[in-house]
């Protein structure tokens, strides 16, 4: 998949391409180009550029045309490893949603390996996984672990294992102490390796579960895995959907609201609308405000909305009485608002289900809450912000359609919400902690 270069607007604010790792150093450059040359791309001319948890760099994929220059295929992703404070970067450039914390893992159980390698190397090598290429569903379905496959260009992991297999043989071998030439090969590797006692240089753990994710794949295909049963939300032309395996697999259209719903609410993925988290986190006046704001820009997508209040978004909704009434959104929310107050709760089931998604979130504690939030983005594509909190893919996509005015309103209001105090506003609106 090539891709075009992104606007300018979002790199200046950091909303693409954000909080990545400055390389440019001669060293860890060339200790990169070593990793480039090993899976047979040409060596970087670049003096300096910026990498993420991965190794993408965004600079040399521009340089070399091809965004998926340590993806090939869309699977068995490529990493590069520099220095062990990847760990902290985001992964911006990824067919799977899980390629974050997939490394995150394997750099967390590998930390000590990582800690001595980089020292003196570049870690390169592949996630690999069941399959070479993707062709239906069944393919991404097989894929129950991944492996990491890993190499240093100065094969200082190879050095020291066979370093390690000497000295156990010196240990076990009564008189191998007397072989000169094993003793001096011994010399040559700890040279490179040092001390491997006290030096963990080979990682301890490289396989890793594949739990639920979502892909590019076809469109965007969503997984979620539960005890009994696996579920794939996705477009139903998608090469392989309920082809096989019904007793294991239920695949749902991406395009059946209702069932998608019904999926989430029965497998406790959602925190239905109730007052105990609905009243303190601001959820329902949100959405309400990112749907006005989008009707405004279906109305008048060149308007200039730099200094756009509250006031302001008042006088255009009573002056676009009948818009708003059409569309339906607005008065819901409102509607839901009063109901919630009265009740402490709405009556979900009495609720359209498109509708049903503007007054739920995914449920805090469930490890797969962020991406549940992801998938209710793709039923609510008005409110911008949750689409750029959870669903980047999505948000830049939207973004690409948007005019001048539009973009310039969206990233003023993701840098003066969002990207003022993100952790603060993931707590209040979502509840999410982490």
């Amino acid at each position: 998949m090539k891709a075009a270069k992104k606007p300018d607007l979002l790199r200046d604010n950091e909303l693409i391409y954000g909080r990545l790792l400055g390389v440019d150093e001669p060293h860890l450059i060339q200790r990169y180009n070593k990793a480039l040359v090993a899976f047979s791309l040409e060596p970087t001319r670049l003096k300096s550029f910026q990498i993420d948890r991965t190794g993408f760099s965004p600079e040399i994929a521009e340089e070399c045309g091809d965004f998926d220059y340590l993806d090939p295929n869309e699977v068995n992703r490529r990493f590069i490893i520099l220095t062990p404070s990847q760990i902290d970067l985001p992964v911006v450039h990824t067919a799977f949603s899980n390629t974050s914390q997939l490394m995150f893992e394997f750099m967390s159980k590998n930390q000590r390996a990582i800690d001595a390698l980089t020292i003196k190397d570049v870690i390169y090598g592949e996630i690999e996984d069941s399959v070479p290429k993707v062709n239906d569903i069944e393919d991404l379905l097989s894929i129950n672990q991944v492996e990491f496959k890993v190499l240093s260009a100065e094969d200082v992991l190879g050095k020291a294992a066979e370093l390690g297999k000497l000295v156990d043989r010196l240990k076990q071998e009564p008189d191998a102490w007397r072989d000169n030439a094993m003793l001096q090969r011994m010399v040559d590797l700890a040279k490179v390796c040092g001390d491997i006692r006290e030096n963990a240089l080979v990682p301890d753990q490289v396989i890793f579960r594949h739990n639920a994710y979502w892909t590019s794949h076809f469109g965007g295909l969503y997984v979620f895995v539960d005890p009994d049963m696996t579920t794939v939300i996705c477009d139903p032309a998608a090469p392989g959907f309920r082809r096989s395996r019904p007793w294991q697999v239920s695949y749902l259209s991406i395009n059946d609201a209702d069932k998608v719903f019904r999926f989430l609410a029965a497998t406790g993925r959602l925190d239905l609308p109730r007052a105990s988290w609905i009243e303190a986190s601001g959820y329902l006046e949100h959405r309400a405000e990112m749907v006005v704001r989008a009707l405004i820009r279906d109305a008048e997508p060149n308007r200039n909305l730099t200094d756009v209040d509250k006031v302001w978004l008042q006088t255009w909704i009573h002056g676009h009485a009948d818009l708003i009434a059409s569309d339906g959104n607005f008065p819901f929310l409102n509607a839901a608002k009063r109901e919630i107050a009265q009740l402490g709760y709405l009556k979900i089931e009495d609720v359209p289900p498109r509708q049903r998604f503007l007054v739920v979130r995914a449920k805090p504690e469930h490890p797969d809450a962020w991406l549940t939030n992801q998938l209710i983005s793709d039923f609510v594509p008005q409110d911008f912000v949750s689409r750029y909190v959870f669903n980047k893919p999505g948000f830049y996509k939207d973004y690409e359609s948007y005019s001048d005015a539009w973009r310039s309103h969206v990233v003023d209001v993701l840098k003066t919400t969002y990207l003022k105090d993100k952790a603060a506003f993931r707590a209040r609106l979502y509840g999410l902690t982490d």
